[in-house]
């Protein structure tokens, strides 16, 4: 069986459900060895470090 409404949802009701789905701005936290912001729990793309441990070497 599909799904049957009883009875309308008016717009305001329908509206008020879907209000929560905004976008929003993504975290940024500081490196603990260059400072620059990155995303948490992620490797740094400036210095290539994670939790103050170079992961990544940079190529100067």
């Amino acid at each position: 069986m599909s799904i049957c409404p009883k009875n309308k949802s008016s717009r305001g009701r329908r509206d008020k459900r879907r209000a929560n789905w905004k976008m929003k701005a993504s975290t940024l936290v500081k490196c603990s060895k260059c400072g620059a912001l990155m995303m948490p729990h992620r490797v740094c793309k400036n210095c290539g470090s994670y939790n103050k441990r170079e992961i990544v070497a940079q190529e100067d």
